[in-house]
């Protein structure tokens, strides 16, 4: 399925699409990782493309995440361009050496004469009950690290076309997906053929309060929109789409017109990507708003397996619609 395709495409498709583009059209590129080729992928993102592609271009690699982050940072630094897969972003926290100390460090402590222009896929969030260890929202501590880049697409257009973006960054990238968003399905708009990692998105446009979100909490953040816009609030929907450096502008612009903010990630709210957003709107637009900044977060436990648990430890539409009701009621 090409950019142009007329039909939907799902989530999955999209970064699949991305991937065989990148590879076709360059021969520096490269994707490798833990059962990428002959698996096809642990959420079937690479299925026909090692057939298609060759091993060369689509690397199984051995059960050693740091072994794959050093070497695809080596290749880097050689010319290539590679793409490393981190099945989820567990997984990310074996190969955090990699990462902190080498790739976020090389370009700095070289003083600018290396570069690494790594990309690293990887998969977060809940929502597949696959219990604790494989179902949290990590992103938070990555955003932590000067010299890295971090991406999460939460929309069809992004997850087809950040990838891109990403591979002509001179620095490495981490790409966030969300493994509760692969069969979701929608239509590229006409035309597309690039996306920024930039600038964070208007995904709603309103008046009475903004909701900040990214990832898999912005389905959230739109069906609380769409709710609310039945009752005539209407609420304005940021997605962050770019964390790390994060684009609180966007956030800021709108809190400074609707006055009121509230935060929703599927990470642990305690120190979490949303506390650094509203220390940014808090600092920004403290004269400006009418109520306090609402966080919501993942409940602090680890994740339940049990699904009615699951979705218990979750941000939910209901109570995002119940903080902006809050603060209405307030303002």
């Amino acid at each position: 399925m090409s950019a142009q395709a007329s039909g939907p495409i799902t989530y999955r498709e999209a970064i699949r699409e991305s991937i065989r583009e990148a590879i076709l059209s360059d021969e520096r590129v490269f994707l490798m990782g833990e059962d990428v080729g002959a698996y096809e992928g642990t959420f079937a993102v690479t299925r026909g493309l090692l057939a298609e592609l060759g091993p060369e271009r689509i690397r199984d690699a051995p059960l050693s995440e740091l072994t794959c982050v050093g070497a695809g940072i080596g290749a880097a630094i050689a010319g290539m361009r590679p793409i490393v897969e981190l099945g989820t972003i567990n997984f990310a926290l074996l190969a955090l050496d990699q990462i902190v100390n080498n790739a976020a460090t090389i370009t700095h402590m070289s003083g600018g004469q290396l570069c690494v222009p790594l990309v690293i896929r990887t998969v977060t969030g809940a929502g597949r009950q696959v219990a604790a260890q494989h179902s949290h929202s990590l992103e938070g501590w990555l955003a932590h690290i000067p010299g890295i880049k971090l991406v999460a697409p939460a929309t069809i257009a992004d997850a087809r076309f950040m990838l891109a973006a990403a591979l002509a960054d001179p620095n490495p990238v981490i790409l966030v997906e969300h493994a509760g968003m692969y069969n979701t399905q929608g239509q590229l708009p006409a035309g597309l053929e690039a996306v920024d990692i930039e600038r964070a998105a208007v995904r709603r446009e309103g008046t009475d309060a903004t909701i900040v979100a990214y990832g898999g909490a912005l389905p959230t953040a739109m069906s609380a929109a769409e709710q609310l816009a039945g009752e005539g609030v209407q609420a304005e929907v940021i997605d962050l789409r770019v964390l790390r450096p994060l684009d609180s502008e966007t956030a800021i612009s709108s809190v400074r017109r609707t006055r009121r903010a509230v935060i929703v990630e599927e990470g642990w709210r305690s120190v979490g990507l949303g506390a650094e957003v509203a220390a940014r709107l808090a600092e920004a637009c403290h004269a400006d708003l009418t109520a306090p900044i609402a966080r919501l977060g993942g409940a602090e436990v680890p994740m339940p397996y049990p699904k009615h648990l699951e979705q218990a430890a979750l941000p939910r539409p209901q109570d995002v619609i119940a903080a902006v009701r809050g603060m209405l009621d307030d303002g």
